[in-house]
């Protein structure tokens, strides 16, 4: 649901829209760099969506033609980077029954930009995402990832590589979930098959990228194009990371197995039972990212989840980051994710970095988001005091200095609440109204 104030600047380009031809000072809050020490009396300098500055008051330089804005009392932080989410339109961006392995399916074909879901990340401070299809597949596609802002297609939230390739990984999937007893279809009936045919596939990709170097600028020695192909030899190269669903520790165990195997790049997503094998994830050198809050429940594999795990991956010294799966959980209390890995005995440091620069570090874009340094983008958040205590809230989120949340407004604040007219009586939860007339049309 695209907001409506947003209308006429889908005239403009993205660059455009995000952007101050004069700069923005925000003094006096408590400012989180994450990277650095927390700044008890802070200032906040952006231009054209990027920091210009950050420090403490009086160590910065304000720009003569800055307009100033008093935070004084609030907590300035990082936009929050959700690494799995799926938000935008889910399941409209999954792969279909049709195989267990489809690499060629591409999340952005899928994605809908104007889709409530993205306003209530917004409201959750998440200004950056990682878009995954579902993970009934062993390879369910092309993830991208986003930024949050407030445009009209989902081609201006997208995140451009240095070598202009979007930014996204490959969603891959194990244990229960790829799992059916369809004999029409190509999926698996066991774990061990299930890692027997991603096996196939990638020793598939093996084959085809020598083929590709055996032929050279030949094109008659050159096999049929394959997109598939093309995917999973970009994921052997080191050039696309594997987002790998996964919750018991024998799940876990194989992942890092095939990962030796093809020697390709991965980031554990879930792992409910990493606290069993934490020095084993630690070894392999593999970052992970958590779901926390709501969890477990639904399935059986989840049974041995624990609020221990984040504290049991940052004792071992693996990178760990949280995640939403929203809707899975809600967007809207990512913080508390945070939160909550603290009460299992994570430090509240390495809580905060999993909900900022470590999930930056997952993506790849650690040098653009999450951490408030100069020349980094302008994302962060105002938040009404500690992120990590339950009665905060975010009173205002920026995507590259645009404020896209605004918890003042009754039209963002009906998304971070819910209340009359939040979701739809036919799709509920994954729409929302933002007002009575909306409400009437549809019924």
């Amino acid at each position: 649901m695209l907001k409506p104030v947003t209308f006429v600047a889908l005239v403009c380009s993205v660059a455009t829209l995000f952007a101050q031809e004069s700069p923005v000072a925000y003094t006096g809050a408590r400012i989180l760099p994450i990277t650095g020490d927390p700044i008890e009396t802070g200032v906040l300098v952006i231009q054209d969506g990027k920091i210009l500055a950050v420090g403490a008051e009086g160590s910065v330089e304000i720009p003569a033609d800055a307009q100033t804005i008093d935070v004084g009392g609030k907590v300035i932080m990082p936009g929050l980077v959700d690494s799995h989410s799926h938000i935008g339109g889910w399941p409209g961006f999954s792969a279909d029954n049709s195989d267990a392995i489809q690499p060629s399916m591409r999340a952005l074909d899928g994605i809908d930009a104007r889709d409530a879901t993205v306003q209530r990340a917004q409201a959750g401070g998440i200004t950056t995402a990682n878009l995954m299809p579902g993970s009934g597949h062993l390879i369910s596609g092309q993830t991208i990832y986003a930024k949050l802002r407030d445009v009209g297609t989902v081609d201006e939230m997208l995140i451009t590589l240095p070598n202009g390739r979007t930014a996204g990984g490959l969603k891959m999937a194990n244990g229960t979930n790829s799992i059916r007893q369809d004999k029409l279809a190509k999926f698996p009936g066991s774990r061990a098959k299930s890692a027997a045919l991603v096996r196939e596939a990638y020793i598939a990709a093996q084959e085809y990228r020598d083929k590709l170097a055996a032929a050279g600028d030949d094109p008659e020695k050159k096999p049929a194009r394959d997109l598939g192909m093309e995917i999973l030899v970009e994921v052997l190269d080191g050039e696309r990371v594997v987002q790998h669903h996964t919750h018991r520790h024998d799940d876990i165990i194989t992942v890092l197995r095939l990962k030796q195997e093809f020697g390709f790049n991965v980031v554990l997503h879930h792992v409910s039972e990493g606290w069993k094998v934490a020095d084993q994830i630690a070894a392999a050198g593999v970052p992970c990212s958590l779901i926390v809050l709501d969890s477990p429940g639904g399935k059986l594999e989840a049974a041995d989840f624990a609020w221990r795990t984040g504290a049991a991956l940052e004792k071992a010294g693996v990178m760990v980051g949280f995640h939403t799966d929203d809707y899975i959980t809600d967007s809207r209390l990512f913080l508390r994710t945070g939160a909550l890995a603290v009460r299992g005995g994570m430090t509240p440091e390495g809580a905060l970095r999993g909900l900022t620069i470590n999930n930056a570090k997952i993506l790849g874009l650690d040098d653009r988001v999450g951490s408030l340094e100069a020349g980094k983008d302008a994302d962060f958040l105002v938040l009404s005091g500690d992120p990590l205590s339950v009665y905060t809230v975010v009173e205002q989120t920026f995507v590259e200095g645009q404020r896209v949340f605004d918890r003042s407004d009754p039209e963002d604040h009906l998304f971070a609440v819910g209340g009359f007219g939040a979701s739809s009586p036919v799709a509920p939860y994954l729409c929302c109204y933002s007002s009575q007339i909306d409400f009437e049309h549809t019924h």
